[in-house]
């Protein structure tokens, strides 16, 4: 069967409404135009992102339903809550952003992985731009876990994750939803919904739901201080032991 997508004009950076995505590839929305950082700026207000493999043009998602996590209920696992108290991993924000968008792609291999170095230098772009942030999860000066995403207001649209070490990544989700939460953060995008995903505690909203979130979320600030470069520690930690 046919499939016919919308082509993106490479002279502006409009797309057709997330209501128009395929049904089947789930989400899928439009081909084309580039990754220019404004472009995939734009997208992401409109509940929109590019994901493409090797040898695929740029392709355009905006899948229903769509998974995230609640930051202000989010709990983790109690056999990570006591590796943390053993371990005692230190976790950042906003340290190494360019470091963890190289190494969410170098944790994969070349055939599986969509940030190709166009993908990874718009995302640094967008870093710059204080648009894009990232959460690092460190053991002693290394770092071995991480994720980055885009800030939309209150809203937090994670983009992708890694771990070298044990629970390194669960850390860092679960340090930043703290974080996020307190500083008036709302919601964490992850977009589709996978079986690591689901036993971390997302949940799936239907598009019209996502989508009034978004519209409203992203017209709303998180505090000054939430995304300022600083070391994570005392709050999480002492919610770790109760």
């Amino acid at each position: 069967m046919a499939i016919y997508l919308t082509e993106l004009a490479l002279e502006h950076f409009d797309f057709p409404s997330p209501y128009s995505a395929l049904k089947d590839p789930n989400g899928l929305l439009a081909f084309g135009g580039d990754l220019n950082p404004k472009r995939i700026y734009q997208g992401y207000q409109q509940g929109i992102f590019p994901w493409f493999g090797p040898g695929e043009p740029i392709l355009w998602w905006s899948p229903s339903p769509r998974a995230v996590f609640d930051p202000k209920t989010f709990i983790p696992a109690k056999s990570v809550k006591k590796f943390q108290r053993k371990h005692q991993y230190t976790v950042s924000i906003n340290h190494a952003t360019t470091d963890v968008i190289e190494m969410c792609a170098a944790v994969r291999s070349p055939q599986e992985t969509w940030l190709n170095e166009p993908m990874r230098q718009a995302y640094g772009q967008l870093a710059r731009e204080g648009k894009c942030h990232s959460v690092e999860v460190w053991q002693h000066d290394t770092l071995v876990g991480g994720l980055y995403g885009i800030e939309m207001g209150q809203l937090f649209c994670g983009e992708s994750m890694f771990s070298t070490a044990t629970n390194a990544s669960k850390i860092a989700l679960w340090y930043f939803c703290h974080h996020f939460s307190t500083h008036q953060g709302k919601l964490i995008d992850c977009q589709v919904m996978n079986p690591h995903l689901k036993s971390l505690g997302a949940k799936e909203l239907s598009r019209d739901n996502f989508m009034q979130s978004l519209l409203s979320l992203k017209e709303q600030h998180v505090t000054e201080r939430c995304f300022q470069p600083q070391w994570l520690s005392c709050p999480v930690e002492t919610s770790a032991e109760e």
